[in-house]
């Protein structure tokens, strides 16, 4: 594929790096670090919520009706537990606007990107990687973003890189990746399938291409049981689920933790 790369005339214009919390911040600092000749000249992670999309910031707390018990009927913006995962992370935005052209097969997609880029933003996979083309990648040309920060934590901490949260907007899917950031020591590219449709499409620099979900491991839960709820706990669970319909704001007064 290296052989397509085409040019779409992209200018590459520089953007400005967010400043990184320093080791005096309260609790634990995750730290985005590049090559210093790319300092200041491509995008940094920043806190997730500041991608929250354009769906989402546009929609009214309120859709202008109401539910047959009166109270109003709210619209996914007054849903906390969605904005928490918003808000959850780090978001990694991509270093450099690129062109994909993306034919009818879906396999010989073109790439193209300006021609002062440090690096190239975006390559490919091999398809055999993901078992290309046996189901369900019949029509799947593997991708991967090239990110140029190295992520670094704190002894005893993985990173989490998933596909950004409630995206449907975007049109590519990534790859999940459990990493061990506190060991690892050097940067993770995030690989993706093409989802979005065929045709020209333009990508801009700061286009969220991973969420970065910090997880200490010492608190994963690997134990489970599954049984059959007590009388209580189902007594507890139709009180709840009575407050969650009947009461405005129940669960922003009295069951979220404030992140």
């Amino acid at each position: 594929m290296s052989g397509h790369k085409i040019s779409f005339g992209i200018d590459g214009a520089a953007h400005p790096a967010a400043p990184i919390a320093g080791p005096d911040a309260a609790g634990p600092v995750i730290e985005f670090l590049c090559d210093p000749a790319l300092a200041g000249k491509v995008p940094a992670p920043e806190r997730a919520i500041r991608f929250a999309p354009d769906w989402f910031r546009r929609l009214n707390r309120e859709m202008g009706m109401t539910y047959e018990n009166g109270l109003p009927a709210m619209t996914a913006k007054a849903c906390l537990p969605m904005t928490d995962a918003f808000a959850l992370g780090f978001v990694l935005p991509l270093a450099y606007d690129v062109m994909l052209r993306v034919p009818e097969d879906r396999i010989a997609i073109q790439m193209g990107w300006g021609e002062d880029v440090a690096f190239q933003p975006v390559e490919q996979h091999h398809p055999a990687q993901i078992g290309a083309p046996e189901p369900p990648f019949e029509n799947v040309m593997p991708l991967k973003f090239i990110n140029p920060w190295r992520v670094k934590v704190p002894e005893g901490y993985s990173v989490l890189f998933v596909q950004p949260l409630s995206r449907p907007d975007l049109p590519f899917t990534c790859f999940s990746g459990l990493v061990d950031c506190d060991r690892f020591d050097t940067t993770v590219n995030m690989p993706f399938a093409w989802t979005g449709p065929v045709g020209d499409h333009y990508l801009p620099a700061g286009t969220p291409i991973a969420q970065m979900i910090p997880i200490r491991r010492d608190t994963l839960i690997k134990a489970d049981v599954a049984r059959a709820s007590t009388a209580e706990e189902l007594a507890a669970q139709e009180v709840a689920r009575g407050r969650k319909y009947g009461e405005q704001a129940a669960y922003a007064r009295d069951w979220r933790v404030k992140k």
